[in-house]
């Protein structure tokens, strides 16, 4: 099959619980503004985290101490996937982490202290616009694929072999589909880091001949970009372990 989905590897989302503190860079004019307000919280530490040699490092932090605004400033070479990441000092470390897409400019993130992640709301950055514009409908496909496991769960109870080939091959289906979507999106998205930023996570395992395809949609400002680059230097190492195989 021309798509195949191994989840035992990632090449961006490899996070390791060893928490570093990364130095700060000379300005370089590529200035991300960060502000926001988390409704609800008094006291706590607020991280702003991102992936650095598949470590998670500490890029800033700030103690709060009775108000729930927050600022950082920091240096973004190209737009990049950072976190925010709140320690409460509960003991719980769930559902404390916010991925969005970091880019030059003001960005604001602004969400609730009991349900941080899944209240957050992002504006300001153009890739992160449209990650929720493709996670929408990937959601979509996620719950389909939902519905089919325990559809075959069902069936099988009953041994019903007829239904089960039928859903085994509605699953396959619906997996060409979200493969297809997403290198669609990419392509679509060329003048975007979104673009190799879905490419290798989403689909780093998809026909070569598709993955080219994405690469030949980038413009050299993406191109140039870490995931621009990441994405270009996976498809070389692609090639040439398939052309030893």
């Amino acid at each position: 099959m021309m798509f195949s989905k191994n989840l035992s590897y990632s090449p961006l989302f490899c996070l390791l619980t060893l928490i570093g503190c990364e130095s700060t860079s000379k300005p370089s004019g590529n200035t991300m503004l960060l502000s926001g307000t988390i409704e609800g919280l008094r006291k706590g530490t607020l991280y702003l985290q991102k992936i650095q040699d598949s470590i998670m490092v500490n890029v800033d932090s700030l103690v709060v101490d009775g108000s729930p605004d927050f600022k950082f400033k920091t240096e973004i070479e190209s737009p990049e996937i950072y976190y925010l990441y709140l320690n409460k000092e509960d003991g719980d470390s769930l559902n404390d982490r916010i991925l969005f897409f970091a880019e030059k400019g003001e960005i604001s993130v602004n969400t609730l202290l009991k349900t941080f992640e899944s209240s957050a709301k992002v504006t300001g950055s153009e890739n992160q616009k449209l990650l929720q514009e493709y996670r929408k409908l990937a959601r979509q496909f996620d719950a389909k694929n939902l519905e089919y496991i325990q559809a075959y769960f069902q069936e099988a109870k009953e041994d019903n072999n007829n239904a089960l080939d039928s859903i085994r091959a509605a699953m396959d289906n619906l997996l060409k589909r979200r493969y297809l979507y997403a290198l669609n999106f990419a392509s679509t998205h060329g003048d975007n880091v979104i673009a190799p930023f879905i490419a290798l996570t989403e689909v780093y395992d998809a026909n070569i001949v598709f993955l080219d395809t994405v690469a030949s949609k980038l413009t050299d400002q993406v191109k140039s970009s870490k995931y621009g680059k990441e994405f270009l230097n996976f498809i070389e190492r692609r090639k040439a372990e398939e052309a030893i195989e």
